[in-house]
């Protein structure tokens, strides 16, 4: 959650005031492999993690009970996994040839499982991979992520009350820094359940401001027809049962900060006002021949694609220029996946303290069996959060509701529905539809066991075969002879394969019409997957 700054921190912003136009970021970063623990039957150990250079400088580094040492983030006290149920003999992980990672298992029989299948043989992991992340499992006790860190994250930037030390989450505080003490608007744009909130009111806390009021308002939720009235005020009178004089929330923001939630969503009629306030710092109430001065710093946040919807001529232009002097992009939580024990045990732990529990459960000892079972933390680890941050909260708020009084906590059916959904893409493959298999790869029978590098599927081989298996993502995967971790991570970096999340309310109704409502069809014209549709669909409220 955030929380107010303290003066100390709140002194050093100002000095390190930036131009808004010309945010300097410090994206360079240095990123090697490294290992974050997302699950350890001693909850306090979750978000430790170890770099491993060695392996960019062709050394092998061991993974067992006993090596490699890790630590919190910032600190130096470096301790081994130390779980007796782990395997004292080590599995490899060995430069490979071509770049990525060899991973190699121990002697006997495998303990380590790797994306929910048993490291049996050596098996290869690409730069993608690493990128993507991939889920360790550790003789059902362990959770880790294998993926790539910066082994030396700046440091002196306040963590302004969020949770994560993923390096999404580290870009993201500096520029909650470099913005902070400025005094434009500011457009946070991110995907539902990700934070906007919390941001904006770490902006205002951080701020001269933050002693003045901060209000909230979501702009999505106010009829059109009360819109106006709502953000800027109402003359006694102006309309049916203004029976007395109205202030706006911009009057009762004065002085202070006012977040304009789900900005996409406010009637064109009402953009016009606001364009104004930016412009002039004036308000017109409704019914009121007389303007008034305010001065009010916007936040506005949303979700939605506002360039299409200026395509679309719903959302003005120039409101967008103004309100995105300043910006700020969230990372969806897929991408910061290091960070997901982090909440994890965060919201748990919060929600056992709610319920008087014992958050000593959360506290395994060496011999005893862990509240929390690796396998929940492994299925969540590997979903793909369409809901975020809030999606993972309302799991761990079941977790704790269900399973408080239990000797470990289990999903709830519907969760386990949910999560077995995601892992399938779109479930088995049509009958009739023929899956494309990459002439690198061989037979698609034998793909599961095979995995070619992700870095050899080009742009067209990917949209071809997802084409072919109508973007169901489990067939793909195995045609093309790749992990699904990978795929995710191909889709993610593509220009060339559609993203439900990138199709507007407009774009789809136009759609819908021409199929005459046929989702098949639509399914082939907007080229996502039918799962993918229908989700954005219950997104935008669509029918």
């Amino acid at each position: 959650m955030s929380q107010p700054a303290d003066e100390t921190w709140v002194q050093h912003l100002h000095s390190e005031t930036r131009s808004a136009h010309h945010l300097e970021r410090v994206d360079q970063e240095v990123m090697v492999p490294g290992l974050t623990i997302l699950g350890h039957p001693d909850g306090r150990r979750v978000g430790e993690r170890v770099a491993l250079p060695e392996l960019s400088s062709g050394r092998t580094v061991l993974l067992s009970r006993h090596e490699p040492q890790f630590a919190a983030p910032g600190e130096s006290n470096r301790r081994p996994l130390a779980d007796p149920y782990l395997s004292r003999s080590p599995t490899r992980l060995a430069p490979a040839p071509n770049h990525g990672i060899l991973l190699q298992p121990a002697d006997g029989k495998p303990s380590l499982t790797v994306d929910d299948v048993p490291l049996a043989a050596e098996r290869q992991v690409s730069d993608q991979d690493l990128v993507a992340g991939l889920v360790l499992v550790l003789s059902q006790r362990v959770v880790l992520l294998l993926h790539s860190l910066n082994p030396s994250p700046p440091r002196g930037v306040p963590d302004f009350g969020l949770i994560g030390e993923s390096p999404a989450m580290l870009r993201l505080r500096r520029d909650i820094a470099a913005i902070a003490s400025l005094d434009g608007p500011v457009l946070l744009r991110g995907e539902t359940g990700c934070g906007k909130e919390l941001v904006a009111a770490a902006l205002h806390h951080a701020s001269a401001r933050r002693e003045r009021p901060y209000l909230t308002v979501n702009v999505g939720a106010i009829p059109p027809s009360l819109a106006a009235a709502e953000l800027f005020g109402a003359a006694r009178g102006a309309f049916t049962g203004a029976d007395r004089k109205r202030l706006g929330y911009f009057a009762r923001a004065d002085g202070g900060t006012l977040l304009l939630d789900e900005v996409g969503e406010m009637p064109p009629e009402v953009q016009v006002l606001l364009l104004r306030v930016l412009e002039d710092g004036e308000v017109h109430p409704v019914g009121s021949e007389q303007l008034n001065t305010v001065d009010v710093r916007v936040i506005a946040a949303t979700d939605a694609d506002l360039e299409a919807k200026i395509e679309a001529g719903t959302f003005r232009a120039p409101l967008l220029h103004r309100l995105s002097y300043q910006e700020i992009r969230l990372p969806p939580l897929r991408a910061r996946r290091d960070d997901i024990g982090r909440l994890l045990i965060h919201f748990l732990s919060q929600e056992i303290n709610a319920l008087d529990g014992d958050p000593r459960s959360l506290r395994a000892g060496p011999e005893d069996t862990p509240w929390l079972p690796a396998s929940v933390v492994a299925r969540l680890a590997a979903y793909s959060w369409p809901g975020n941050v809030r999606e993972l909260r309302n799991i761990a708020r079941q977790l704790v509701a269900t399973g408080r009084n239990q000797r470990q906590a289990r999903l709830e059916p519907r969760i386990e529905d949910l999560l077995a959904e995601d892992l399938l893409a779109d479930g088995k493959p049509d009958e009739n539809v023929p899956q494309i298999a990459a002439s690198k790869a061989g037979p698609a029978k034998n793909l599961k066991k095979i995995y070619r590098p992700a870095t050899d599927v080009k742009d067209d081989e990917l949209l071809e075969v997802l084409r072919a298996n109508r973007w169901k993502l489990q067939p793909t995967a195995a045609a093309l002879g790749i992990s699904r971790t990978a795929l995710y991570s191909l889709i993610a970096t593509s220009t060339h394969v559609r993203k439900p999340r990138q199709l507007s309310r407009e774009e789809i109704e136009r759609c819908r019409e021409r199929c005459n409502g046929n989702i098949e069809a639509m399914v082939d014209e907007l080229q996502v997957s039918r799962k993918g549709l229908r989700r954005r669909m219950t997104e935008l409220g669509l029918p």
